[in-house]
């Protein structure tokens, strides 16, 4: 018997007789209330384990020999896709050309309806494989040669472009060398002569654009490319843009163990107007370099011991706290209705 009673003294929670319980409706109301918030916190408690938490880490960036792909979608709603080309360039000077690298252009109509598709097996047009020789021997040899008849079937077919109001817009995948460089879109493609024949100046040369998407690999959940939907109008002049861009590798590993590998990016803007004395033609660059320190993005699963530490100081809590609450109430009733018991006596 002494075992049994030392056993019974470890209740922490002694029960009274049934007949010394005694409810009421302040006690009734409390409980409801009790009930609702506890419900109300469990159902959130649940949702916020059940939720996947998003962990980040950063470290040294250790890749080499890689590349990085850079999808562009663009549209100029002034310029014909007749002159428009894309540059690459990487920090040796030297322009990155893959024949593998998939841009195409689409033809666009004054209200920007396509009405026409160009493929482009080269990123640079063949002008810019003399480019070491400079614009002034290209301008010399136009001279020298005169036009030939596709050179002055594509200035007509411009100049017609232009005065339907044709524009053009650009996109695809461009395969780059992971250094710092930039890519660029322009009517330098063109030759000074043939630019100026079509343009009468580089004044006239409207590089206004909007920006579709604009990223350095695959999108994950929750990325934001800052520069997608971003819109450039010039009306009644003209100039080139340029983005200044910080490129921070970056690794998404997801609940699955599976890690795409990306980039995100920071970028600052930059406009430039020309004037008549302006010997260089209006462009839209993208000017680019790589952060040495990757960011890993976890997809995680909280804990659930976690979860039940939580729950029980959430529920124990509100129980706690609608007990007293109603003693209290219970306490302030009795204070009010025995002096009129009294008096009633």
């Amino acid at each position: 018997m002494g075992v049994k009673q030392a056993i019974k003294n470890l209740d922490a929670f002694p029960r009274a007789e049934e007949h010394l319980l005694q409810k009421t409706q302040s006690g009734a109301l409390v409980s409801i209330v009790g009930l609702v918030i506890m419900a109300t916190l469990f159902f959130h408690e649940l949702r916020y384990y059940l939720t996947t938490n998003i962990v980040h880490e950063m470290a040294v960036d250790l890749k080499r020999g890689e590349t990085l792909p850079i999808h562009i979608n663009m549209s100029f709603p002034s310029l014909p896709c007749d002159v428009l080309s894309v540059d690459a360039i990487d920090l040796s000077g030297k322009h990155e050309v893959d024949l593998d690298t998939n841009i195409w252009k689409l033809r666009l109509n004054r209200d920007g309806y396509i009405i026409g598709t160009e493929y482009l097996s080269d990123l640079v047009e063949k002008e810019h494989t003399a480019h070491k020789h400079g614009h002034d021997d290209q301008d010399q040899k136009v001279h020298l040669q005169g036009f030939d008849k596709e050179a002055e079937d594509m200035i007509k077919r411009v100049k017609q472009a232009l005065a339907n109001g044709e524009g053009c817009r650009v996109y695809g995948v461009l395969d780059v060398q992971r250094v710092a460089g930039n890519f660029h879109i322009s009517v330098h493609g063109l030759s000074i002569f043939v630019a100026q024949m079509i343009f009468e100046g580089s004044s006239h040369v409207n590089v206004s654009h909007i920006i579709h998407d604009l990223s350095f690999g695959p999108k994950y959940p929750g990325i934001h490319n800052p520069l997608d939907g971003t819109t450039r109008i010039l009306r009644g002049t003209s100039g080139t843009f340029k983005y200044y861009i910080k490129i921070v590798p970056t690794e998404y590993n997801y609940l699955s163990k599976e890690v795409l590998p990306t980039n995100q990016f920071s970028v600052t803007e930059y406009f430039s107007p020309m004037n008549e004395f302006d010997r260089t033609w209006p462009a839209v660059y993208f000017l680019y370099d790589l952060s040495p320190i990757t960011v890993t993005i976890k997809e995680e699963r909280r804990n659930f011991l976690h979860f039940i530490t939580r729950l029980c100081a959430v529920l124990g809590g509100t129980f706690a706290l609608t007990g007293m609450l109603d003693r209290w109430m219970y306490r302030l009733l009795e204070a009010f209705i025995k002096p009129k018991r009294s008096l009633l006596r």
